[in-house]
């Protein structure tokens, strides 16, 4: 589903948001470290603090009410002409156990040296299902 260019700048950026909402339609959306493998993308709920209990966030009760999720990997540049973003939408669902689980933890790992000593074993991950994918700009540049 996605083109290697897509893939490619997905794997270069570092930071993502997350847009939920809930069942009336409200939208929601945060900054998320993100790992993409294969048709899924995985979003782990840290150890950073958060004001309440992970599983009662926002983002968690979104999914819970509506499964519909977007995550927008964007990169800025003062040179317009490298401007650029992947979009990939689809549903989401938690997942707290089992071997889907253990290799989402072990990518984000790999791919942020922090969640080294802030994503315990039990972590709750967040796994969206790509069924859309949509880019615009320059997706190659400065990579």
């Amino acid at each position: 589903m996605l083109t290697p260019t897509q893939l490619t700048f997905l794997n270069h950026q570092r930071v993502a948001r997350l847009a939920t909402a809930d069942k009336a339609g409200v939208p929601h959306i945060v900054p998320i470290c993100y790992v993409v493998e294969g048709a899924s993308v995985y979003i782990a709920l840290d150890a950073k603090p958060k004001r309440v209990a992970p599983l009662r966030l926002k983002r968690v009760r979104n999914i819970a009410e509506n499964a519909e999720v977007s995550v927008l990997v964007d990169r800025y540049d003062e040179d317009w002409t490298t401007l650029g973003w992947v979009r990939l939408d689809g549903p989401a669902k938690l997942i707290v156990e089992g071997q889907e689980h253990a290799d989402a933890l072990r990518l984000l790992r790999q791919r942020y040296v922090q969640y080294e000593s802030m994503l315990p074993d039990d972590a709750v991950v967040i796994a969206v299902r790509v069924h859309r994918v949509a880019s615009w700009g320059d997706l190659s540049a400065a990579l």
